[in-house]
């Protein structure tokens, strides 16, 4: 029997989240800091960071509030994000609460590696799954040009630790860089020869001021980075997308042990299968990555709302999901540290 409610319906024991679109939206970004231990170029307004006072950053019970609403209304999967979320005191309690939340049945983190080797196998025991790790060069001068730190030794040793402890997926998200990191796609791709890792390429996002027009060429598309990969690798077989490739489209190379995956947001349409939500350091819910619409959810949790006001919340946020680029992009400086990708 299936019973309608809103946005929400109930099959059986499961709740689902429907948007206008017809698509069924189960996850959930969360960040939970707007600091990072690096300076990367892209993630930040030309003006630099004012970050967010202390008072304003959701503490970490009012995030599971929000998250067991979310949970009982369809969302399933949750993605911790930032800033840097390592960085966050207590992240590590709060991952294994996460993973206890009933309907919640996957949890990841994305992070930039700095901390991960530390901390990989306390995140393994707390129950997260899946680890995507930032890198967008393997050449240290780039790398250290690109973050403001040199670190590369520490990331790639995180990486390795991050298998050695298990987790079911580790993937490398390369950001595409015209003029500084095309020399290191091939080299990227050589990785899921012998290691058993996602390498995703994905094309940078012109964001705040620096939106683009919709139909802007990018100078260097995910397209691009696969006729590389063929010119100077090998042969890339297409693999069938799973549900945990989120919007990446993915390959492989013949007798690879891990996977390529292209996510193409400039040149490509990979919003028309949107799924998720995104929850902001300081508590507001934005329901499109690049529209500056937010619901401020912060002010509403704090004002002693009920969890069916809250779960209001979340259906409004559904409800207002674009069918695909949002047509009216955001003029604001935002940096992305703010948002949580």
């Amino acid at each position: 029997m299936k019973e309608v409610i809103g946005l929400s319906f109930t099959t059986g024991m499961t709740n689902y989240l429907i948007d206008p679109f017809n698509r069924t939206i189960d996850y959930l970004r969360v960040s939970i800091t707007d600091l990072c231990n690096f300076r990367c170029v892209y993630c930040r307004p030309p003006e630099g960071v004012q970050l967010i006072p202390h008072e304003d950053i959701l503490r970490y019970e009012e995030i599971m509030k929000i998250v067991d609403v979310a949970a009982e209304i369809g969302i399933r999967k949750i993605r911790v994000t930032g800033g840097e979320p390592l960085v966050r005191r207590g992240v590590v309690d709060f991952i294994r609460k996460l993973t206890s939340t009933d309907s919640i049945e996957d949890v990841g983190l994305t992070t930039n590696g700095a901390l991960l080797g530390m901390m990989a196998p306390d995140l393994k025991s707390a129950g997260l799954k899946r680890i995507n790790v930032s890198l967008d060069s393997l050449r240290r001068d780039v790398f250290k040009s690109i973050t403001g730190i040199d670190m590369l030794d520490t990331v790639l040793e995180s990486i390795d630790k991050a298998l050695e402890c298990g987790f079911d997926h580790v993937k490398i998200n390369v950001v595409l860089l015209k003029d500084v990191n095309e020399l290191d796609v091939p080299e990227f791709a050589r990785i899921t020869l012998r290691k058993p890792v996602d390498v995703r390429f994905i094309e940078r996002m012109p964001f705040g001021r620096e939106h683009a027009p919709a139909n802007s060429p990018d100078p260097f598309s995910a397209l691009r980075a696969l006729d590389m990969i063929r010119t100077h690798v090998g042969e890339l077989i297409p693999d069938d997308r799973s549900p945990l490739d989120g919007p990446a489209s993915m390959f492989h190379l013949e007798g690879a042990q891990g996977r390529i995956g292209v996510i193409d947001p400039v040149t490509g349409h990979f919003c028309g299968d949107c799924n998720r939500l995104r929850l902001t350091a300081k508590g507001a819910l934005r329901p499109c990555l690049l529209s500056s619409r937010e619901i401020d959810l912060r002010s509403i949790l704090r004002s002693g709302a009920s969890r069916e006001s809250i779960a209001s919340v979340i259906r409004n946020a559904v409800n207002s999901k674009p069918v695909g680029r949002a047509q009216k992009l955001s003029s604001q400086s935002v940096g992305m540290n703010s948002i949580g990708g």
